[in-house]
C-alpha cells in the first residue's frame, strides 16, 4: 500500500500575524521579529514535511501483482468515475435543517474550506440535492450515468461554480488515500522508460475479461464496501497495441507480459490535461470535433506506415482526457446539433469514434450548463430529440432567501470591509433587492413584496404560518427563474465601494442610489412596465431600511436588553395573573394588586398588528402556553422568543424615555451640553451593539433625527 497521504497545513499559516496592534509604531514591533520569524520558519517547515509526505504518497510506483493487492485490500481503488465523485462529496459529511416543512439535506462539500474549493454555494441546497442524488444513481448503476447531467438556470445562478466544485474536488481527492487511483504503463526492461497509457486506464483492464470479472466478484464481497465496484471501459487501442506486442513477444504468456506493466498513482490535474477536461463553444468555423475525440498524428504516419496506427495517433481530445473523471461542456447548448451528435455515444454507451479507430471506451461524468433560451430551442427542435432523451436537466435558480443571498456579497466584500466600513444593512438591503426581483407579486393583496421576502427568510408576520409559506412558494414556480443576477448587485458595490473614502463608509442609501442609477442599464429593464417594478422595489426598500434605522435608533435610547427584561417579566406576571385570576404582588410595595391592565394594554397595541380589546383574553393565553410549553422542556420564556412582542416592548419603553432625549433636536445647529451628552451615549450604544462606526452612527441619527423633526 502506499504511504498515508497528508494535506498541506495552510491553517499553520497566520496571514494576520504580520499585523501592527492598533497605534503601535515599527519600534514597538521590532522586538517580537525574532519570534514571528522562528514561529515561521517552524510553520513553514512543517508544511513543506507534510508536502514531501505527500509527494511520496502521490509518486508510487509498483508492480501489476502489486497493484493486485492493493485493490484486494482496498476494492475503493477501482471505483468508476461516478461512484468516485459520489463517495467524495458525501466524504466531507451533511448536516440536515427543515426548510418550509421540507427536510434539507446541506452537503459541507460545497462549503468554503471544503474539499471543493473556496468558492462556496449559497442557499440553493434543493438543487444540490438532486445533484448528489444524480450521482448516487450513478454509482449505484440505476442508468443515470448513462445520461447528461445539465445545470439549466438564468445567468450567475452559481452553475459553473458547481462544476468547478466538482473538478477541484476530484483533484484534491485524487491525492488523499481515500480517493488514491491508478494508472499503468510498459517498460522494456527495468530501468528503461516508461511508456504511460495515454487514456490512463485502470490497470485490471489489462487482465482478459473472464479473469477480470473473477477478480471483481471476489472483491466485491470485501467487507468494506458499501457497493460493488462497476469498472467501466476498457483498454484504448494504444494499450491494447502494447499489450499485443508484449503477449507476442512472450509467445502468450499473460503474466510474463504483464511483468512489463508499471502501475503509477494517477492525481488528477485540469492544467495538465488529466482526468479533468473542459470544453466550450467557439466560432462555427472554427469548431472540429477532434477537438473531443483526438485526431491522427501526421508527422507520425511515416515513421508507422498507416493513419490507422495507434502510435500515430493524438489522444488529446477532451472527451479523452476527462478519462477517469470530469468533463465540462460549457454552455453546452451553444453548440451546433452536427458537433452534440458524439455526446449521444459518450453518454449512453460510454465510448467515442475517433478518426480511423473503432468506437473507444470512456469513463467520464459529462457535466455539461446551459441557459434558459438555449434549451427551449433544444425542447424546440425536433431533430434534437435524441440529446433532449439523454439529457437529466437539474434547475439551479436565484437564492430566493435574504440570510443566503447576503453570504454571497459577505463572502466577497470580507476584504473590502476591513477598508472601508459598510454600516449595518447595507449587504442586506442589498440582497434583499435582489432577491425580490426573483419573486413573484404576492397574490394576497395583505402582502407586500418586501414582506412575502421577509416570510421566505424564515421571519414571523402575523396570519402567516409555514403551511401558508410552503403553499406560497408551490405557487410561485418561476420564482428564482427569473429577476437580477448577483453580478450586477456585485457591480452596483463596486461602482460604491471606487467612489468612498475610507472615511465616509458604505451606507444602504448610497448602495440604492447607486442600483437607481444602474438599473436602466440592464438587460431586463426594456420597457416602462419592468423599469416601473424595479423603482417600486426600490421604494419599498427605502421604507424597510427606514423603519430597522428608526428602530434600531429607539433602542438605542431606550436603554440596554436589562431593560427589556425587566419589562417583559413585568407583562408576563400581569398576564398570568389576568389569565388565572388572580392577584400580582408588586416588587415595590410588596403588597398584591390587581393586574395592571393599562400597562399591559399600552404594550398590547404597540404590536404589529396591534392586539384589540376583544382579542386581549386570546393573545395573552397564547403567550402563557408557550411559557408552558417551554417551561415542560425545562426551558425559560423571554422577550427574544417572540420577535413581535420583542418589538412591542422596544416601543414602549422608547415612549417612556423619548422625553428624555428630543431627537429632533439632532439637526439644530446649536445643542446645549446636556443633550449633546445624552446624544453621545446614544451614539455609542449604536456603536457597541448594532455594528455603527462614529461616522455611520452619526448619520443615522442625523437621519432619524430629521424624521421626528417633520413629525414623522
Amino acid at each position: 500500500m502506499p504511504a498515508p497521504t497528508s494535506q498541506p497545513n495552510d491553517s499553520s499559516f497566520d496571514r494576520g500575524s504580520n499585523q501592527l496592534p492598533k497605534g503601535a509604531g515599527r519600534q514597538s514591533s521590532s522586538a517580537n521579529t525574532g519570534d514571528f520569524d522562528t514561529g515561521f520558519a517552524k510553520s513553514l517547515k512543517s508544511s513543506l514535511t507534510n508536502h514531501q509526505q505527500e509527494q511520496r504518497a502521490i509518486s508510487w510506483q509498483g508492480s501489476f501483482d502489486e497493484y493486485l493487492d492493493i485493490v484486494r485490500q482496498n476494492p475503493q481503488v477501482a471505483r468508476n468515475s461516478y461512484q468516485r465523485i459520489f463517495d467524495m462529496i458525501i466524504a466531507e459529511g451533511t448536516s440536515e435543517k427543515i426548510d418550509n416543512r421540507t427536510k434539507i439535506i446541506h452537503y459541507n462539500f460545497f462549503d468554503d474550506g471544503a474539499r471543493g474549493g473556496k468558492e462556496a454555494i449559497f442557499g440553493i441546497d434543493r438543487s444540490l440535492m438532486k445533484i448528489v442524488k444524480f450521482f448516487e444513481a450513478a454509482a449505484e448503476g440505476y442508468g443515470a450515468d448513462k445520461r447528461l447531467l445539465v445545470l439549466h438556470g438564468p445567468v450567475g445562478t452559481a452553475k459553473s461554480a458547481i462544476a468547478g466544485q466538482i473538478k477541484r474536488g476530484l483533484e484534491n481527492y485524487s491525492r488523499t488515500d481515500e480517493g488514491a487511483m491508478y494508472t499503468f504503463g510498459f517498460r522494456e526492461t527495468p530501468g528503461s522508460t516508461i511508456e504511460w497509457s495515454p487514456m490512463n486506464e485502470d490497470p485490471l483492464h489489462l487482465l482478459p475479461d473472464a479473469d477480470k470479472n473473477r477478480f471483481l466478484d471476489k472483491v466485491n464481497n470485501h467487507p468494506s464496501l458499501e457497493r460493488p465496484i462497476i469498472l467501466k471501459g476498457g483498454l484504448n487501442p494504444w494499450s491494447r497495441f502494447k499489450l499485443v506486442e508484449y503477449l507476442e513477444r512472450c509467445e502468450g504468456d499473460i503474466e510474463k507480459a504483464l511483468e512489463h506493466v508499471v502501475v503509477k498513482r494517477l492525481v488528477l490535474s485540469e492544467q495538465d490535461r488529466r482526468g479533468i477536461g473542459t470544453f466550450q463553444p467557439r466560432d462555427e468555423k472554427n469548431l472540429d470535433s477532434t477537438e473531443l475525440t483526438g485526431d491522427v498524428n501526421y508527422r507520425k504516419i511515416a515513421v508507422y506506415g498507416s493513419d490507422s496506427d495507434p502510435r500515430a495517433f493524438n489522444f488529446d481530445g477532451e472527451f479523452i482526457v476527462s478519462n477517469r473523471g470530469c468533463f465540462e461542456c460549457v454552455e453546452m447548448l451553444k453548440l451546433p446539433k452536427e458537433f452534440l451528435y458524439d455526446f449521444l455515444t459518450a453518454s449512453q454507451e460510454g465510448r467515442i469514434k475517433p478518426k480511423k479507430f473503432s468506437q473507444i471506451d470512456i469513463d467520464v461524468c459529462i457535466l455539461g450548463h446551459t441557459n434558459e433560451p438555449e434549451y427551449h430551442r433544444l425542447l424546440d427542435d425536433r431533430l434534437m430529440e435524441a440529446i433532449e432523451s439523454r439529457t437529466l436537466k437539474i434547475d439551479v435558480p436565484y437564492n430566493t432567501k435574504i440570510s443566503d443571498e447576503m453570504r454571497i456579497y459577505e463572502r466577497d466584500y470580507k476584504r473590502a470591509s476591513v477598508r472601508i466600513h459598510f454600516a449595518p444593512h447595507t449587504l442586506e438591503m442589498a440582497a434583499m433587492f435582489a432577491v425580490m426581483t426573483r419573486l413573484e407579486q404576492p397574490k394576497d393583496g395583505r402582502l407586500t413584496l418586501a414582506a412575502k421576502a421577509k416570510l421566505y427568510d424564515g421571519s414571523f408576520l402575523p396570519g402567516y404560518t409555514e403551511e401558508s409559506v410552503a403553499e406560497m412558494r408551490k405557487m410561485g414556480k418561476r420564482e428564482g427563474m427569473d429577476g437580477i443576477e448577483p453580478r450586477f448587485i456585485q457591480n452596483v458595490l463596486n461602482e460604491v465601494l471606487v467612489n468612498t473614502s475610507r472615511e465616509d463608509g458604505v451606507n444602504p442609501f448610497m448602495m440604492l442610489t447607486a442600483i437607481e442609477k444602474l438599473i436602466p442599464e440592464h438587460r431586463l429593464c426594456r420597457n416602462d412596465k419592468q423599469r416601473e417594478t424595479f423603482s417600486n422595489i426600490l421604494s419599498q426598500l427605502r421604507g424597510e431600511y427606514v423603519e430597522l434605522i428608526k428602530t434600531e435608533v429607539q433602542r438605542a435610547i431606550a436603554a440596554d436588553e436589562g431593560s427589556v427584561a425587566r419589562l417583559c417579566e413585568n407583562y408576563i406576571d400581569n398576564i398570568k395573573g389576568y389569565t388565572q385570576h388572580q392577584k400580582v404582588y408588586n416588587r415595590v410595595t410588596g403588597q398584591p394588586e390587581e393586574p395592571n391592565e393599562s400597562l399591559m394594554r399600552s404594550i398590547e397595541e404597540k404590536l404589529e398588528p396591534p392586539v384589540s380589546e376583544a382579542a386581549k383574553r386570546d393573545f395573552r393565553s397564547e403567550i402563557m402556553n408557550s411559557i408552558g410549553a417551554l417551561s415542560l422542556e425545562g426551558k425559560r420564556f423571554d422577550y427574544t422568543h417572540n420577535l413581535r412582542l420583542r418589538k412591542a416592548l422596544e416601543k414602549k419603553l422608547f415612549e417612556d424615555q423619548k422625553d428624555t432625549i428630543r431627537l429632533s433636536q439632532i439637526t439644530q445647529t446649536t445643542i446645549d451640553k446636556e443633550t449633546q451628552e445624552k446624544i453621545d451615549i446614544v451614539k455609542s450604544r449604536l456603536i457597541r451593539d448594532f455594528g455603527y462606526n462614529e461616522r455611520s452612527a452619526s448619520d443615522v441619527l442625523e437621519y432619524v433625527g430629521s424624521i421626528f423633526a417633520r413629525g414623522a
